[in-house]
């Protein structure tokens, strides 16, 4: 897999990930909303770690700013 995501994408992610946890672990967001949104975090978090978003590659968008070799 080749990297496309930036760290302030990769930042944002994490960030709104915990938000969402915080959330859903305090009882403000709680029964459906609040497991499908749990698993947007998870999702969110799974892709900062691997630098990797699957929505990103059929778009061609990238947000990493790592030059390749050629």
């Amino acid at each position: 897999m080749k990297k496309n995501m930036g760290s302030a994408d990769k930042i944002i992610r994490i960030i709104i990930a915990a938000i969402i946890g915080l959330l859903y672990f305090t009882g403000t967001i709680s029964g459906t909303l609040g497991m499908v949104l749990l698993v947007l975090a998870g999702i969110f978090v799974l892709t900062s770690f691997i630098s990797f978003c699957p929505l990103y590659a059929p778009f061609g968008v990238s947000t990493c700013s790592i030059k390749e070799k050629k």
